[in-house]
């Protein structure tokens, strides 16, 4: 269920025979020749399709994150961390008022990361809930399935390349070399953009869509799993 399509009298009944929901995390940045929103499109709607038939609320994704490296790309907006913190923070802090104790966080972008260190912070802080913070594309086995049809697999490569985020853009039909993944965390903005060119880190930027549905649903069916089962 989505929060935007749900009035404040029909949460509050939810509440009172469930205390599960679902918040994705997101970004924008460039991701080559796809969408700006990639992470965003896909933390939000892996997350609708697994609580749907469970009848969860999934609330809107938080569409900005941190991404200081692509600064150099237009349209890519970061926020600091500790901004980004606070921001957390107050989403979970509002949940917890509202009277959620399970809080599934569905994360699309690895940037995000510093959030997972603090969701045990907050835990420690609130005994009563359970939060769980969930990356989806590398999760075991959604990781598995990409592994197993091409293990050149990165940021804005074919893994990436759904039709939800594919413009019209023509992208490259040769594989791109991978990139030096610690030569680029040594680089600034505007140096790391020179090295990558086009945003993708390796790989093909495209493969069949049903190779695409067939990793989707291992993601989707994993997040359910998680919704369903992953509570202590």
């Amino acid at each position: 269920m989505k929060i935007a399509e749900m009035n404040w009298m029909e949460v509050e009944a939810y509440l009172k025979g469930d205390n599960r929901c679902v918040l994705p995390l997101g970004s924008t940045e460039q991701h080559g020749y796809l969408s700006l929103s990639v992470d965003s499109i896909l933390a939000e709607r892996v997350s609708l399709e697994a609580a749907a038939p469970l009848g969860v609320p999934v609330f809107p994704v938080l569409a900005y994150g941190i991404t200081p490296y692509f600064r150099a790309y237009p349209g890519s907006v970061t926020l600091r961390v500790s901004t980004y913190l606070s921001v957390v923070r107050d989403l979970l802090d509002g949940l917890y008022e509202q009277g959620f104790r399970r809080i599934l966080i569905v994360n699309g972008h690895g940037g995000n990361s510093p959030a997972q260190g603090f969701v045990g912070e907050w835990i420690a802080d609130h005994p009563d809930s359970q939060v769980m913070f969930h990356n989806w594309w590398n999760a075991p086995k959604t990781w598995a399935k990409v592994q197993a049809i091409d293990p050149v697999a990165s940021h804005a490569s074919w893994m990436e390349n759904f039709p939800w985020t594919r413009l019209e853009a023509t992208p490259p039909a040769e594989r791109k070399p991978l990139a030096d993944l610690a030569k680029l965390r040594l680089l600034s903005p505007a140096e790391l953009r020179r090295y990558l060119g086009d945003g993708n880190y390796g790989g093909l930027y495209q493969r069949p869509d049903p190779e695409m549905q067939a990793i989707w649903e291992v993601a989707v069916q994993e997040t359910q799993e998680l919704l369903q089962k992953g509570w202590a």
